[in-house]
């Protein structure tokens, strides 16, 4: 019988019924501007007032530090580029040190910094998918302004030592350093312990529609006494840091979303790493020439990332879909893209199997007979496609 199966929960999750539920009053009887002053608008207020403390709560932040933005390419737009221009008496253009496997709402904010002439260092991560603190540290200059690193790949799922980092940038700060630290938590938000002050971060970007929440709101964490230059010029939504009339429905969604990710944390993570666990045990008992790539230790519990030698993600996945499941090649930002996985290639692995990466993301709606669906089809699929393509067969490497 013909199923669908959605393993693709890193791109986009689905909206958890509860999450609906409370939203959809905001989009009715409750229409209210929360700027307004009068009932309507008040009630509104309260609305978001009351999801702004679940979402500081689920990183263990002060409600008061949370600005509500339109979503993690947003809230990184507004670290990066609102940390910035809020320096003061830089005689040179700051140098910024970011990842090369940063997701493309920092990527490519650091590109276009670039082009302005600012000086950008792109930090290495290895075969397992993890920056070095030592390179961090070995990359600070005189004029290092921005640290931007973030918390869990969204290819990969590896966790980066955001930690370490939070810790190099407090000791700077001690002899007279004024570095910020931003970090990209979108992906891990929900599957990891999230505690601003452990990480010693002063931005952190996070999005609704990774936690089962509609998409078109995230937030950006601002440590108390950190300047952002606003980028949203408009009126005085957000304590002046985002103009902009609120998605109220939006908001109480996400608010919603973070109480119930706090809650079912623990649980979650490990159901979903077992079915991830059980899922790579399985096909590299029933097919040859994989790859699994990043540190199978150091990541969050939802991703696997597998490389199939003498196949073609894009042809994988088009067969996958044909029969009910679907995945990615990789980062939905970057879909589209004929080139080898940017991210996969960091990590050291040929065009080949970058370009044979297939990235399985575990969703709390996935169970186990999800996975024995996917291993009924995914050998045949890959023993299909590699028949098709002779010149190519071979082990990896």
């Amino acid at each position: 019988m013909f199923r669908r199966i959605y393993l693709d929960n890193s791109a986009t999750t689905p909206v958890d019924p509860e999450v609906l539920e409370a939203m959809l009053p905001y989009l009715s009887g409750k229409f209210g501007n929360a700027s307004s002053i009068h009932f309507y608008g008040q009630e509104a207020r309260a609305a978001v007032d009351k999801a702004r403390h679940k979402v500081a709560a689920l990183l263990h932040a002060g409600p008061n530090e949370i600005v509500f933005t339109s979503g993690g390419t947003e809230s990184n737009n507004l670290a990066i580029r609102g940390s910035l221009e809020a320096l003061k008496n830089i005689a040179e253009k700051p140098h910024i040190i970011t990842s090369a496997i940063e997701h493309s709402a920092v990527q490519n904010v650091c590109e276009d910094l670039a082009n302005q002439g600012f000086d950008i260092t792109y930090l290495p991560v290895y075969d397992d998918g993890i920056v070095r603190i030592q390179d961090v540290e070995a990359a600070i200059r005189e004029n290092t302004a921005l640290i931007s690193v973030m918390t869990a790949n969204n290819e990969i799922g590896t966790i980066q030592p955001v930690e370490e980092i939070g810790a190099l940038v407090r000791r700077l700060r001690k002899d007279g350093r004024k570095i910020f630290f931003h970090t990209d938590a979108v992906q891990a938000a929900g599957k990891l312990n999230i505690d601003v002050d452990t990480i010693g971060c002063d931005l952190l970007s996070i999005s609704a529609h990774k936690i089962y929440a509609p998409k078109g709101t995230g937030a950006l964490y601002v440590r108390r006494g950190i300047r952002l230059h606003p980028q949203n010029i408009g009126g005085h939504q957000e304590r002046e840091r985002r103009g902009g009339t609120e998605s109220v429905a939006n908001i109480v969604a996400f608010g919603r979303a973070c109480e119930k990710a706090l809650d079912d944390l623990a649980d979650n993570a490990k159901r979903l790493a077992d079915l991830r666990d059980d899922l790579e045990r399985r096909v590299a008992a029933v097919i040859p020439d994989v790859v699994f790539n990043g540190s199978r230790d150091l990541r969050i519990p939802t991703i696997s990332n597998i490389s199939f030698g003498s196949v073609e993600g894009e042809g994988l996945l088009i067969n996958l879909d044909m029969q009910g499941v679907a995945i990615s090649t990789g980062s939905a930002c970057s879909s589209g893209s004929l080139e080898p996985s940017p991210v996969i290639r960091a990590i050291g692995r040929s065009d080949e199997l970058a370009r044979g990466a297939i990235r399985f993301s575990f969703g709390i709606e996935n169970t186990r007979e999800d996975v024995d669906h996917v291993l009924d089809i995914l050998p045949l699929a890959v023993a299909s496609l590699r028949r098709m393509a002779p010149s190519m067969a071979g082990p990896v490497s």
